[in-house]
């Protein structure tokens, strides 16, 4: 075996052990985990919140038996992934044993450690974006139209994970009309693997037509009331440091698809980088979402700066140049990633704060990183709702309906009993099981509606109570409440069916 195959099978093994590691058994899973567990059982053509593939690799970790270690397992694969093929991008572009092993560790210790610890579409679009980049560079290289199919199939498949890799098409499209690229414009090729990418999608496409398009209200939601406190410095500030140790490499490529002769054939790639990140700042996006921008251009950076430092007295720059990755990951590892208590952040919360971590997106400070967070409160909420669920007359006939989705897909995951909550937030608005005659309800509501709702709820059931909280004071749902109603004095079915109908045409 090559002694580079033998170095990208350690990295790729240390890339898995690395994912476990960061990972403390103080925190549960995330809210949206929650979420997308739940699609496993509603397999569709597409959902609320996201394309459908993630419903795919959920139902593939049900078969698994759900458990936390496959939860966990497919970011860490996908991010796996993403180094494989940063390694491939590597090797297109003609560079040593040193671009390699370069090109690796800044993947490897990066904000893709991060990431890659949920189970959200964040990690299978990174790696979308890293691989239709790299089948465009092996076009650009060969000019074989082959790859342009490769490369529609690949947007697909991504497309059908996140939405967000049109924004990669955006960016891309205008800087190669700026080069002698293109000419790919008048092939027929591409036309044709255009149609392909359509016909891979067109599923996906006609369930958002029959469905009122709802990423349209979707986007419409985050920029009320997520986007709208995006800071456009904050985000270019956020691009810094997600790939920090990788500085170097990024800027370097920058400068080399501008003047370096060897990828003079790739200098789209400049225009394209500016392109996107112009697009994403006018758009006031989320930092995250610019994160797939990155990994081809360390690839090209690695391979310029092992060219420049290939022999003479340059050779010692490279111990710096495999330094610096290494040794910036390990004061951001100290707070970035949820492997600190939340009484370490609550006592050091100065280490969080100075690099923005404590705000949230309503633009406040809190006590904790929001998505360490949203990792807490869970398992009480489930377990005492098993617990009231226990307690109620013909307890068989009881809806269970959240506030939000998170409630909703915990009370699911961690229940004993096999209890199925609802909500009329996300996905779950159709998921709804109105077969069954409800003569109970458990609702579950945010601690400041607690009069409003037992004002307006309790006149329709014979009893009415507040059964419990959450008691855990580090839950981002923390004093979420559990209400108890039964003994229905109105038919709760059709209550709830014009409530649908009102939500969904909102």
């Amino acid at each position: 075996m090559k002694k580079q195959t033998l170095i990208l099978f350690g990295l790729i093994i240390l890339k898995f052990v690395l994912q476990y590691l960061v990972l403390s058994d103080d925190y549960e899973l995330h809210r949206d985990e929650f979420l997308h567990l739940d699609q496993a059982h509603h397999l569709a053509w597409g959902f609320s919140s996201v394309p459908p593939f993630t419903s795919w690799v959920s139902y593939i970790i049900l078969l698994l038996g759900n458990g936390i270690f496959w939860i966990k397992f497919f970011p860490a694969l996908f991010g796996a992934l993403t180094l494989l093929v940063v390694w491939k991008t590597i090797e297109e572009l003609d560079g040593d044993l040193f671009a390699f092993v370069l090109g690796a560790i800044c993947i490897v210790f990066s904000s893709l450690l991060r990431i890659n610890t949920l189970y959200q579409p964040n990690s299978f679009d990174i790696l979308s974006w890293t691989s239709l980049y790299f089948f465009i560079i092996k076009y650009f290289k060969t000019h074989n139209p082959q790859w342009l199919f490769v490369a529609a199939g690949v947007f697909a498949i991504g497309f059908l994970n996140k939405y967000n890799i049109v924004f990669l098409l955006i960016g891309l499209i205008p800087a190669i009309l700026l080069t002698d690229q293109r000419k790919v414009f008048v092939r027929g090729k591409l036309y044709l693997a255009l149609l392909l990418g359509l016909l891979l999608i067109a599923p996906n496409l006609i369930w958002q037509y029959q469905n009122d398009f709802p990423v349209f209200h979707h986007l419409k939601q985050l920029e009320e009331t997520q986007l709208v406190h995006v800071d456009r410095l904050g985000f270019l500030r956020s691009q810094l440091l997600f790939f920090i140790g990788a500085l170097p490499e990024i800027l370097l490529a920058l400068v080399a698809l501008l003047f370096y002769k060897p990828f003079q054939k790739y200098r789209a790639f400049f225009w394209s980088f500016v392109f996107t990140l112009l697009v994403f700042i006018y758009f006031k996006a989320k930092d995250y979402y610019a994160v797939g921008l990155y990994p081809v251009y360390i690839a090209f950076g690695s391979v310029f700066l092992a060219n420049y430092v290939a022999s003479g007295w340059k050779k010692w720059l490279r111990i710096p140049a495999l330094a610096i990755p290494l040794l910036l990951i390990i004061p951001i590892s100290r707070i970035a990633f949820p492997n600190k208590s939340p009484q370490y952040i609550l006592e050091h919360p100065e280490k969080y704060k100075k690099f923005g971590l404590l705000r949230w997106e309503d633009g406040k400070d809190h006590p904790l990183p929001q998505d360490f967070a949203d990792m807490l409160g869970w398992s009480e909420l489930a377990h005492k709702v098993d617990s009231v669920y226990s307690h109620l007359p013909n307890a068989d006939k009881t809806l269970i309906l959240c506030d939000n989705y998170g409630q909703a897909g915990a009370i699911n995951y961690y229940t004993k009993i096999g209890l199925k909550a609802v909500s009329f937030n996300a996905d779950y608005i159709n998921w709804f099981d109105l077969k069954t005659p409800y003569r109970n309800l458990i609702r579950i509501k945010e601690y400041e509606e607690k009069h409003e709702e037992f004002a307006k709820t309790s006149p329709y059931f014979e009893a009415s109570t507040l059964a419990d909280s959450i008691t855990n004071p580090n839950a981002r749902e923390y004093k979420t409440l559990i209400f108890a109603f039964s003994g229905a004095k109105i038919d709760i079915n059709r209550r709830i069916e014009r409530e649908i109908e009102e939500v969904k045409y909102f």
